[in-house]
């Protein structure tokens, strides 16, 4: 008929409802068919009504209920169509997170399931579950729960599993879903099993209680147990378990005292309790001690003991006249009136105790309130179980985690200290391959120049002889012949004979550098004392100012760096050379990068390294290397001898230098190096060895 008339709205209706029906009562393959038909006329009037949106929904809860049954390339298409699903209701629940933040959480719990992702599909289903129930979606919190349920069921988790299954029971029955709630005892009978029992039980108690007319009061209201069930089957938390159950257990037991106790390596441990604070507002206080019974002077241990013994309630309705238990030290002190002692059991194992007071009236815990309790206890046993395994879950879910966390850190701390060790070898070979260079160079520069230096002595000594030879042929010829003249003329021998010697002498000069140039880069290079020396100190420092020399010239327009040096007379020490040049040449290059600022100014007080020596008690000598740059701020002083930490530009330092220099010194040498700074008023570095 719709069809004839072209009533796509109507189309839309009929195959959109029974998608969710078959869905509901798990006929996946229809509810899959169902999805194809439904989509044929969403555009028949239904884009801004509610149902757009719900159709998705369930589009996307009933191809992944098929998932698992697909061929292989269906499942592509599959996840495909559920993607692109989950992204627009993720946008709705952006904008509208009350009507659909539930429905994104619980299709990604649903993914994250069939991908087997447990941890996040926990995760998922929990925020879909608490955001259904908040925003009173009371079918699709019913829903979520079920699904959960069936996740952990898959999983193995048959306890956790009945939790969230009887959840989901008391949220169909609440929602009016008669059909579904049959459908979910025909299939999961095992998981309900305590739903079953509880209404039988409460069927032949009050089948066989005679209360009178009179006391209506306190007939048994199975609303309140339904609700107790459908509260305490919905903590899976174990903290938040506790306090719900003492809560239920003092407002209908009308006690003033609730202590909750459990059995935990054959031992008593009270976990939890409470009292009122305020009879008029009946406002109570909830601790949780988690200490052993015997440890506690709060409760009647004798009468505790003796319930875990035999697992039977007591029941005193005048605690002061009970002769049993007069010798008990709590009950001696307190006197309490009325007083409730019930075992927690589930399938004849006792998970824990129940201690319920009174101290107002004496038979405050009638025969109703028991039974009330007994009911109340028997989900309670079972609710306790699931949180304890949950807990359990969690607790190594966590330890897990943490380990992982560790694990992670310790290897990445593995391999800084292995990207560390790795630059620090390859700084050391590049030292001692530039020392090989330096070494090489030295020794090849030093023998000619040796050569040159001493031959310019006989030069000298030959040029000397020469012009005395022609000034005394000038003196008794003093008329040369006009070829004689001529060459005189044209070589300038007046100023050849006054030149030459200058000229001599500044060669000498220039060979005398030389060689203190080669001394200073084999002085610092030291290949041939790579073990412990006696050496001066003063020496190292001096050859690595002339490697430096360059730059603390002057160039065009700049300010030359003034090197002031203060020594005092040291004795020599031992000390491995080599090394300690490289700490000189580290602090000292770093000294002058830092007045690089000052060097293109025009300043009064002209850029200046400090070198100052001394020596102290116990023959510890002492370097002080000092510059009058910017300086550095406490934050950056503090990172300055960690490896890789620069605050130059990039590929203008390793961040290696000061920390080698650490080492060098600190480990090495078993010294001290200090670094003294404050912003504008330079740095110092102190450099403490041994003598």
């Amino acid at each position: 008929f719709y069809q004839n008339i072209n009533d796509y709205y109507g189309l839309f209706q009929i195959y959109f409802h029974k998608l969710i029906l078959s869905y509901f009562l798990g006929n996946f393959q229809q509810s899959k068919d169902y999805v194809v038909q439904t989509g044929k006329y969403l555009e028949g009037g239904v884009t801004g009504l509610f149902y757009f949106p719900v159709y998705y929904f369930y589009n996307s809860l009933a191809l992944l209920a098929f998932y698992p049954e697909a061929e292989v390339a269906e499942k592509e298409q599959i996840l495909e169509n559920v993607n692109t699903n989950e992204a627009k209701i993720k946008l709705w629940a952006e904008h509208a997170p009350t009507n659909h933040s539930h429905k994104y959480y619980l299709i990604a719990a649903e993914k994250h399931r069939i991908l087997g992702e447990k941890l996040e599909a926990i995760e998922t289903y929990e925020q879909a579950i608490a955001l259904a129930t908040e925003n009173k979606y009371i079918q699709e919190a019913a829903l979520a729960n079920e699904l959960c349920a069936k996740f952990y069921l898959e999983w193995g988790k048959t306890k956790i599993a009945q939790t969230y299954m009887l959840e989901a029971y008391y949220g169909y029955v609440n929602w009016g879903a008669l059909a579904k709630v049959q459908d979910l005892e025909k299939r999961y009978p095992q998981l309900l099993a305590s739903v079953f029992l509880s209404s039988s039980e409460n069927s032949d108690r009050l089948a066989t209680a005679q209360i009178p007319s009179t006391n209506k009061e306190n007939i048994l209201d199975l609303s309140t147990v339904l609700k107790a069930y459908q509260t305490l089957s919905g903590e899976v938390k174990l903290e938040n378990l506790l306090s719900t159950l003492i809560r239920l257990m003092m407002e209908n037991a009308g006690a003033q005292k609730c202590a909750l106790i459990l059995l935990k390596e054959q031992q008593l441990i009270l976990e939890a309790i409470t009292h009122v604070v305020d009879p008029q507002q009946y406002l109570q206080n909830f601790e949780r001690p988690v200490i052993p019974v015997s440890a506690t002077q709060e409760l009647p241990q004798t009468l505790i003991n003796y319930v875990w013994r035999t697992q039977k309630f007591q029941v005193l309705d005048d605690a002061t006249t009970e002769t049993t238990w007069v010798n008990d030290p709590y009950l001696k002190r307190k006197q309490p009136q009325s007083i409730l002692c019930t075992p927690i059991a589930n399938q004849g194992k006792l998970i824990g105790i129940i201690y319920l007071e009174n101290n107002l009236i004496k038979g405050a815990f009638t025969s109703e309130r028991i039974q009330l309790l007994e009911m109340i206890t028997t989900q309670a046993a079972i609710s306790l179980e699931n949180a304890l395994l949950y807990d359990t879950l969690e607790q190594k879910v966590e330890q897990r985690t943490q380990e992982l966390n560790e694990k992670n850190q310790r290897l990445a701390q593995t391999l800084e200290e292995l990207k560390c060790t790795q630059t620090q070898l390859i700084q050391t070979e590049k030292m001692s391959s530039l020392g090989q260079l330096v070494a090489g160079i030295a020794h090849e520069i030093n023998n000619p120049v040796n050569f040159i230096y001493g031959n310019l002595d006989h030069t000298q000594e030959y040029a000397e002889n020469l012009l005395n030879v022609l000034q005394v042929y000038q003196q008794y010829y003093p008329e040369p012949v006009p070829e004689v003249t001529d060459i005189i003329e044209e070589v300038e021998l007046d100023f050849l004979v006054e030149d030459l010697p200058k000229i001599l002498t500044s060669m000498k000069i220039g060979a005398n550098r030389i060689k203190k140039i080669v001394e200073s880069l084999r002085n610092f290079s030291r290949l041939d004392e790579s073990q412990v020396k006696d050496i001066d100190i003063h020496e190292g420092i001096d050859s690595t100012l002339m490697i430096l020399q360059n730059s603390l010239k002057a160039k065009s327009h700049d300010q030359e760096i003034t090197v002031v040096k203060n020594y005092a007379k040291l004795p020599k020490i031992k000390c491995y050379p080599g090394e300690l040049n490289q700490v000189f040449m580290n602090i000292i290059g770093n000294a002058i990068d830092a007045l690089q600022p000052m060097i293109k100014e025009s300043r009064n007080s002209p850029p200046q390294i400090t070198i100052t020596t001394a020596i102290e008690a116990k023959n510890q000598v002492i370097i002080r290397i000092a510059d009058n740059g910017m300086g550095m701020s406490e934050a950056v002083q503090k990172q300055i001898f960690d490896p890789f930490y620069t605050t130059k530009p990039v590929g203008k330092g390793t961040g290696l230098g000061l920390a080698i220099s650490y080492q060098v010194i600190v480990e090495h040498h078993k010294g001290k190096l200090e670094c003294i700074s404050a912003l504008g008023k330079g740095t110092e570095f102190i450099i403490k060895i041994p003598g």
